[in-house]
């Protein structure tokens, strides 16, 4: 069974995404577009 998670990003703090992962993965890092950055940051997983 796959869980949500929502993503941050590690430099504006604003949280922009919405994914799934598997319940046995560790945390998730994904370099992804922010909006409010106007960059590619990291996006780490949110607790």
């Amino acid at each position: 069974m796959r869980e949500k998670v929502i993503l941050i990003c590690t430099q504006c703090l604003s949280r922009n995404y919405t994914t799934t992962k598997q319940k046995t993965q560790t945390r998730l890092e994904i370099k992804k577009f922010c909006p409010k950055c106007n960059a590619q940051t990291l996006h780490k997983e949110s607790k």
